[in-house]
């Protein structure tokens, strides 16, 4: 009996050591906001190929012990973020790229952002510039079309950074494959006129013109009708909500904060981010200002990063 102890003693030693030794390397992993549930009982461990990526659910073997789960899982965590962390390197980031969390079950209510009404009567697309959302999340958004830079659907895949495109047809027509392309990586197409008038000078059959046929031109091209909107220079009226409602427009999202290749700007008196903003960019290369849109993005990445906040889908939540 009392050998039978001594035993107990020395296992429940080993494993106490092994536990100190886990939750260092539970800590260091997600400390590097891999962003990831440890698994449990109704969460296996994910095993992927030997190149580390995701592959199918294999939980530990039979009559493993939880502890080698676990570190197995802190391993896994590791590698990603080693992983992520190279990438970023590549692209010049200082800093890895926060990891968004999970979207919503249900989307959040969208109402216009007070200042921004047209009237009190019908129910017209809402207009807005942050979503409403206690995460530290925020919304890339890029306009228009004009440059066409392969490099930039590179780097925003191998970064995993997501983010949206509204596109006027008199730009993107000059290569719609460059968008398929973009599209294929998850990336949604919404609409941002033909031609890029000032909306608010036009008349209603001419608005009317300028964004239901930007969504047939986008059905067309790219299979999808968009069911977001957004004006040229953030100027609209109300025919321009009335138009847009009419072929399909479900929300106007405009934007709190604009970045360039060399600084941002700001719409907010603070002069900072806020959970939900949508920050609007464009397709813009050296012919427009000085530097690319890799540049460009790690610019505004670096903003993002800094103060803490992580970018997430805008189609996820609006």
């Amino acid at each position: 009996m009392q050998l039978v102890r001594q035993k107990e003693k020395r296992t429940t030693k080993r494993l106490g050591s092994g536990t100190v030794v886990l939750a260092a390397l539970l800590a260091a992993a997600l400390a590097s906001g891999c962003g990831e549930d440890p698994p449990g009982p109704d969460r296996p461990v994910h095993r992927g190929a030997s190149g580390g990526g995701a592959g199918p659910a294999a939980g530990p073997a039979p009559g493993a012990a939880p502890v080698s789960a676990l570190v197995a899982y802190a391993e896994q965590l590791k590698r990603r973020q080693a992983q992520r962390a190279a990438v970023a390197r590549k692209w010049g980031l200082a800093k890895v790229p926060l990891v968004a969390p999970a979207p919503p079950a249900v989307k959040p209510h969208l109402t216009t952002r007070e200042g921004f009404e047209v009237d009190d009567g019908d129910d017209l697309p809402p207009v807005f510039t942050t979503v409403p959302t206690t995460e530290r999340i925020v919304f890339l958004t890029i306009d228009d079309g004009a440059e066409k830079d392969p490099e930039l659907i590179r780097m925003m895949d191998e970064l995993k950074i997501p983010y949206s495109a509204f596109l006027s047809d008199y730009l993107a027509s000059e290569d719609y494959g460059y968008f398929t392309a973009m599209q294929k990586k998850g990336v949604a197409l919404n609409n941002h006129t033909l031609s890029h008038p000032y909306l608010p000078g036009l008349s209603y059959a001419e608005q009317k013109k300028e964004i239901c046929d930007q969504q047939t031109r986008i059905e067309k091209h790219f299979g999808k009708r968009p069911v977001l909107f957004r004006p040229p220079y953030g100027n609209y009226n109300r025919d321009t909500l009335v138009v847009a409602r009419s072929c399909g427009i479900e929300a106007v999202p405009l934007w709190a904060a604009e970045a360039f290749v060399d600084h941002m700007e700001w719409r907010e008196w603070d002069r900072d981010l806020h959970p939900g903003d949508i920050v609007l960019t464009h397709f813009q290369g050296r012919a427009q200002w000085n530097g690319t849109m890799p540049d460009m993005i790690r610019t505004v990445m670096k903003t993002i990063t800094d103060k803490g906040y992580a970018v997430a889908r805008l189609e996820d939540y609006v």
